[in-house]
């Protein structure tokens, strides 16, 4: 009998120092509370390191609002990419125009109406500035994925409220389209693209 508790007690001792060590593994101190299930804890919650520890309500307001603002900057890079593509094709237009009207009378009837196609590359400085406005734009996702994946219902929601008031501020769409053959141009010019999670 009696050594059959001990064995219980000392299986139960051996239970409580895993568990402490996963806490602490996973946590960085015994107060954090991290969960893998859906949760709505506000007090002692972590996300992403030891130093973004909750120890109060208003720290998490605060946390709150900063991820509203982070997805707010998550769409507002999406705008500055599409923006800088329609940029940098309407200096390679504009150029092809001045050269079109520096031959004068000598331009061809294709190149007059406009219906001479040319083929446009980005230049190595216009690439890489594409490149990293959407290095930025990856990595900002993916912070918002791995606070996603935290399973914090307060967080989560502030995710959704970031993401509307994203598309609200940063995404009204405005593009000239010509009166005649409206449902052409809505089907050639304003395809929406849908939002992925990484980018």
């Amino acid at each position: 009998m009696s050594m059959t508790m001990s064995t219980v007690t000392s299986t139960a001792a051996a239970a409580s120092a895993t568990s402490s060590a996963m806490s602490m593994s996973m946590g960085g101190s015994s107060s954090c509370k991290i969960s893998m299930l859906w949760n709505w804890t506000t007090i002692d919650a972590c996300f992403l390191s030891r130093s973004w520890h909750i120890t109060s309500k208003g720290m998490f307001a605060a946390s709150c609002i900063g991820v509203v603002f982070l997805v707010i900057s998550l769409e507002f890079l999406r705008r500055i990419s599409k923006e800088y593509d329609l940029l940098i094709l309407r200096q390679f237009q504009h150029k092809i125009a001045a050269q079109d009207t520096s031959k004068g009378p000598n331009c061809s009837a294709s190149c007059q109406t406009g219906s001479q196609l040319v083929m446009f590359r980005a230049s190595p400085l216009q690439q890489l500035i594409r490149a990293v406005i959407h290095a930025v734009t990856f990595g900002v996702a993916y912070i918002i994925m791995l606070l996603a994946m935290y399973y914090n219902g307060y967080l989560i929601i502030c995710i959704f409220i970031g993401a509307g008031l994203g598309k609200f501020l940063c995404d009204w769409p405005a593009q000239r389209v010509p009166a005649v053959g409206l449902v052409e141009a809505r089907r050639d010019h304003t395809v929406e693209e849908p939002t992925v999670c990484c980018g």
